[in-house]
């Protein structure tokens, strides 16, 4: 593959010999964004603001924002508060130590998913470390909340590695999400420096204990490039995935939300995203989404509805041989 990240510019970079002006990359054009702000845009900004919920997709400064909330009418709900206990390097969410937990959240979450009417629900959360159960039951009550009153809408949860604590795993997977969604983010190498807090290994092993508590529940991941991985380290982290039996990854490029955050150190072409997700579905996920703009929750709605076809067709083979 041509145009993968120079590991000799990454020590050009490290070393200080590169210019300023060339740290800093300027975006290239398939990087631009078309923005919607029609009724359904500002609708549901409204609505959001009334209920006092808040979403990832404007904390995080999510790209997508304006084709998700205009053209899709889709969001992800953020429950637990704002703050994060966590500062990882690449994350526009606040941090410091969170003051509020809203018992009434799931709810107001569920009442907003039937008021517009989604078909496909994502709720993710500021990681809790300062709460014994990592947030947990308020994450396992929104699902039971959103089941409740839109019995027909598909769930997924995004949740932190709970601190690795696997009984606050279950509480959540005994709701029984449509999904199990938890992100590996980056490479191992580079884990220690972007993910505060996180380990690569038990965010495996968060995976891996999700599909053996409940395995009829697709599991998923995203990785983030464009922080000096290589296209060797991309495919390591799609075997890891597939070892520990996800089903659904994403790959999107890193975007620098501030000057404070880290640094772009190589943008990839869509032609480059289109490779890196015929590899993936050549390792066996379900399904792969993979592009500049490529999200988590990007498209959310399609991976459930592949993961079930893909669950259907294991399901007619296992008949047929038996």
């Amino acid at each position: 593959m041509t145009g993968f990240f120079n590991t000799s510019s990454f020590s050009l970079l490290r070393s200080g010999k590169m210019s300023k002006k060339e740290e800093y990359l300027r975006k290239p054009e398939w990087l631009k964004i078309k923005l919607n702000t029609n009724e359904n845009y500002t609708g549901l900004k409204k609505m959001m603001r009334e209920k006092n919920l808040h979403t990832v997709c404007e904390e995080a400064k999510c790209p997508n924002i304006h084709e998700c909330w205009a053209v899709r009418r889709t969001a992800t709900f953020m429950i637990l508060g704002d703050v994060c206990t966590r500062a990882c390097r690449f994350c526009a969410v606040k941090t410091g130590l969170p003051t509020e937990l809203d018992l009434q959240e799931p709810e107001r979450v569920a009442d907003s998913v039937a008021l517009m009417n989604l078909k496909h629900a994502v709720v993710t959360a500021v990681a809790r470390d300062d709460l014994k159960d990592g947030g947990a039951a308020v994450f396992a009550e929104t699902v039971r909340a959103i089941r409740r009153k839109s019995p027909f809408t598909t769930i997924e949860v995004l949740p932190s590695d709970m601190g690795g604590v696997y009984d606050n795993l279950k509480m959540l997977m005994d709701a029984r999400p449509d999904i199990l969604n938890h992100n590996i983010e980056t490479v191992e190498r580079l884990t220690p420096r972007v993910r505060a807090r996180a380990k690569y290994k038990r965010s495996l092993e968060f995976l891996k204990r999700a599909k053996e508590m409940q395995p009829d529940i697709p599991t998923k991941s995203s990785l983030m490039i464009g922080l000096g991985e290589t296209k060797e380290e991309i495919i390591a982290v799609m075997d890891d995935l597939r070892a520990h039996d996800v089903d659904i990854m994403t790959i999107g490029q890193y975007l620098q939300p501030s000057k404070k955050h880290l640094k772009v150190l190589k943008y990839y072409s869509p032609e480059e995203f289109q490779e890196l997700k015929d590899i993936a579905m050549s390792k066996g996920f379900s399904h792969c989404e993979a592009g500049p703009l490529v999200r988590s929750s990007y498209h959310a709605d399609e991976q459930v509805n592949a993961a079930a076809k893909q669950k259907q067709l294991m399901g007619e083979k296992e008949i047929q041989e038996a």
